[in-house]
């Protein structure tokens, strides 16, 4: 997805917020450069996840910290994991145990810090986790999704932010019960909020997968042009992918890749046009 008029006061805003986390006397440099960037970048158009990147790797390079957010992931995830059983019941419960499980994997992309629609908190995930569940999907190809799951079949999971990643088990299973390959894919490295290997670690989620890989490195969604060599053979031979959130769409969006699940609430405008659905909804969307 190209890089939107309104993409960038929202970067501008979550560059100061994390540095606000870490130094907030490095706020005039860290804006100084990040206008630089920008200038450079936006005028010639170019993809908003890469623009991106750039813009978060010279924030940390000013910051001194390969990771702003780590207190915050790991509120994310220790909140999220005391939804958990609330979310399994929900799924436990429902006629089409597969539709809840990604209900519940798309309500936890609501945890997404710095931007003014994400939650900023990990707690305010628990005051609406309730009326998510019930909310249910605002666009819902899930039943489509599900034919490309079957015994057999490959599927290659990219994970979006920590906290959510604990409902994104749930789904994890349903995959797999289905008899399907089921690779997760997480950061190489520390950017934002998404999970690495320490939280796959930590949350078991290794025992839900196959396979579990890296994008390599710490690019925001994933640099297509940039990827260890096992991924790029994933990518090239899975049945369907499953790309959460908004960076993972906006990287992916203007690749060939085929068939892919797009997964995620829908929290600004230029996402939500580039993919023709209404803003501030929760979305399952299957481009083939």
């Amino acid at each position: 997805m190209l890089m939107q008029p309104e993409c960038v006061p929202c970067i501008l805003g979550r560059l100061l917020f994390e540095t606000n986390l870490v130094d907030p006397s490095k706020g005039k440099e860290v804006m100084t450069e990040a206008i630089r960037i920008l200038y450079e970048e936006f005028e010639r158009g170019g993809n908003s996840a890469l623009i991106a990147t750039r813009l978060h790797r010279k924030t940390y390079e000013i910051l001194g910290s390969d990771d702003p957010y780590y207190d915050m992931k790991k509120q994310a995830n220790s909140v999220s994991l005391s939804l958990l059983p609330e979310a399994r019941r929900f799924v436990e419960s429902s006629e089409n145990r597969f539709l809840a499980a990604a209900i519940a994997a798309v309500a936890g992309n609501v945890l997404d810090f710095g931007i003014r629609t994400g939650t900023m908190m990990p707690e305010q995930l628990a005051e609406n986790f309730s009326s998510m569940l019930e909310e249910g999907l605002g666009h819902d190809d899930t039943r489509k999704i599900m034919e490309y799951i079957k015994p057999g079949s490959k599927v290659l999971y990219f994970t979006d932010n920590c906290g959510e990643i604990v409902f994104d088990k749930l789904l994890m299973r349903e995959i797999r019960a289905r008899g399907a390959h089921l690779t997760l894919v997480v950061k190489g490295k520390p950017m934002l909020s998404d999970a690495i290997m320490e939280d796959v670690r930590e949350l078991d989620m290794d025992r839900e997968a196959d396979t579990v890989m890296t994008t390599g490195s710490d690019a925001v969604g994933i640099d297509l042009n940039d990827m260890p060599t096992e991924l790029e053979g994933a990518l090239n031979t899975c049945d369907i992918i499953i790309a959460k959130g908004m960076a993972n769409y906006e990287a992916f969006s203007g690749s060939d890749y085929r068939p892919i699940a797009y997964m995620m609430k829908t929290k600004c405008r230029p996402v939500a046009d580039s993919i023709r659905l209404p803003k501030g909804i929760s979305v399952a969307k299957l481009v083939e």
